[in-house]
C-alpha cells in the first residue's frame, strides 16, 4: 500500500488556499476607486472610497502564507527529516516543491503589491491642476492574478505533499527489508 500522507494536512492546506482565493477575489471586486472633487478654493483633488480591498488583499496574503508554512512545516521543507527514496516519487516531489515555491512567491507578490497600491491610493489625495485628469486607481487584474497563482500553488502543494509522502514511505519500507549481502572475507 502506497503512502498518501495525512488527509488532515491536505484538507487544511486546501482550505487555507481556498480562503486566500476567496479573499483575493473579494479584494478585486472591492478595489478603491477615486472621484475628482473641487474644494472651496477651486482646487481639484481625488477622493477615494473604502479601503476594504487592502484588508482583503492582506488577508489573502496571510492565508496563503499559512498554507505554505503548514505544508513546509509538516514536510520539514524537504531538507530535514526522513530521506526521500530514490526514484520517480522523489523526482516529482522535487519538481512540485520548486514549482509550488515559484507560484507561491508570484501569488504573494501580486497580493501584497495590490494591497499596498490600493492602500496608497486610498490614503493620499493629490491636488490636481490639469483639465482632463483622472484619479489613479489600482489596475484591474492584480488581485485576480494573485488568485490564479493561489490556485496554482494549491494544486502544486497537493501534488508535492502526495509525492513527498510516497517517497518518504518508500524510504521507510526499504530500510526494513533484509538486504542480501556478499561476504568479503577470504576463503581459509
Amino acid at each position: 500500500m502506497e503512502e498518501k500522507g495525512s488527509t488532515l494536512v491536505q484538507i487544511l492546506a486546501v482550505a487555507l488556499c481556498l480562503t486566500a482565493f476567496g479573499f483575493a477575489i473579494a479584494a478585486e471586486r472591492r478595489r478603491s476607486t477615486g472621484i475628482i472633487e473641487t474644494d472651496k478654493f477651486n482646487a481639484t483633488y481625488c477622493v477615494y472610497d473604502s479601503d476594504v480591498a487592502t484588508g482583503y488583499g492582506v488577508g489573502a496574503f496571510l492565508f496563503l502564507l499559512s498554507s505554505q508554512s503548514l505544508l513546509m512545516g509538516v514536510t520539514k521543507c524537504m531538507c530535514f527529516g526522513k530521506p526521500l527514496a530514490p526514484g520517480g516519487n522523489r523526482a516529482w516531489s522535487i519538481i512540485y516543491f520548486a514549482s509550488s515555491w515559484l507560484t507561491f512567491l508570484i501569488a504573494e507578490a501580486c497580493l501584497i503589491a495590490g494591497a499596498t497600491k490600493n492602500a496608497y491610493h486610498t490614503k493620499y489625495r493629490h491636488v490636481v491642476y490639469a483639465q482632463n485628469w483622472t484619479c489613479e486607481s489600482l489596475r484591474k487584474g492584480v488581485f485576480i492574478a494573485g488568485a490564479v497563482f493561489v490556485v496554482f500553488t494549491m494544486i502544486l502543494n497537493v501534488y508535492y505533499y502526495m509525492y513527498f509522502a510516497k517517497a518518504t514511505g518508500q524510504a521507510a519500507r526499504k530500510t526494513n527489508k533484509p538486504n542480501p549481502t556478499v561476504g568479503m572475507a577470504g576463503y581459509a
